[in-house]
């Protein structure tokens, strides 16, 4: 006798590398099927941080419902456990008045989180911190090399996918084994074989390489031109620190040290020489991380099943 499988909601992912375009698809999307909009965007996600975001304005949503923007305060470092719980309130709402929940971002972890409901196991902070800061000591003192032999003794799997370079990474391994007593790459492995808890399509935005590239290029000099300094200056006079997650977003964060310590100049084309060249010198750093993210988005996207690609 056959089980009568339970029919699971239905939602749409709208993803892709950033400044590919998804805002205004996602736009059109909704209005096309009745949709309303969950931001995944865990930038947008805190208030005040606007033109480093590049946060969609009311005028940009023209008439669609939109959630999880403006959530939350910069000075709250809210996990992606915390953005999850959130998100699947306005998910569940949306559905419950019989409108179609439309998804969209470009990190591939928050969107796996919510459609396949990651179990992120309970950590104690203060315990976190500790092992955190003495983790970062021994990298001061012995080098990535000493940690990264020590993960592979302790989670070979995770040593062979993490680059070490990738120093948050490798640290985080280590720290999740000590808590756990058992490797992160376990944990993954048990993740990754959950069935959705949702129907989805999912929607991924590409376009040639150089293009892309371009677009990045100029939204970041538009943030500039937009007065992303002065918003900074903004965020800092409000006591928010570099280590907070929100100040450690791309733009914000090649950006902090610079408009704290010059006490910050309203008139950027008024720069002396030096502060120019520097500023030059950030901005192109903040266009290289941002091309190098969109390459991860992408690497990422290319590794799913189910993807209905859209050329733009």
């Amino acid at each position: 006798m056959e089980t009568n499988k339970i029919k699971k909601e239905k939602v749409y992912v709208v993803a892709g590398p950033t400044a590919v375009g998804k805002t205004k698809y996602s736009i059109e999307l909704a209005k096309k099927i009745g949709g309303e909009i969950v931001s995944l965007d865990s930038v947008q996600v805190y208030k005040h941080l606007n033109i480093g975001s590049a946060k969609i304005s009311k005028e940009e949503m023209d008439g669609i419902s939109h959630y999880m923007i403006d959530e939350v305060e910069p000075s709250v470092n809210l996990n992606v456990k915390e953005f999850k719980d959130r998100a699947n309130i306005y998910i569940k709402d949306i559905l419950k008045r019989g409108k179609v929940p439309i998804l969209v971002g470009g990190s591939g972890f928050y969107i796996r989180a919510i459609l396949y409901d990651t179990d992120f196991l309970e950590e104690d902070n203060n315990e976190i911190i500790k092992i955190r800061k003495r983790l970062s000591d021994e990298l001061e003192i012995n080098g990535i090399d000493y940690l990264y032999e020590k993960l592979k003794k302790i989670d070979i799997e995770s040593a062979m996918i993490i680059p070490k370079e990738n120093v948050k990474r490798v640290i985080r391994a280590i720290e999740f084994y000590e808590i756990h007593n058992f490797p992160i790459s376990k944990h993954n492995l048990e993740e990754k074989m959950k069935e959705s808890c949702y129907e989805y399509d999912f929607y991924v935005l590409n376009m040639d390489r150089d293009r892309l590239y371009e677009r990045i290029n100029k939204r970041v000099d538009k943030m500039i031109a937009n007065g992303l300094l002065l918003e900074i200056k903004e965020l800092i006079n409000m006591g928010l620190s570099s280590d907070l997650n929100s100040m450690r977003s791309i733009g914000y964060a090649e950006l902090y040290d610079f408009v704290k310590k010059n006490d910050f100049i309203k008139d950027i084309n008024n720069l002396k020489e030096s502060e120019r060249e520097e500023l030059d010198y950030l901005i192109e750093k903040i266009k290289q991380h941002s091309r190098n993210y969109a390459k991860r988005q992408l690497t990422w996207f290319k590794a799913q099943k189910n993807i209905i690609w859209i050329g733009r």
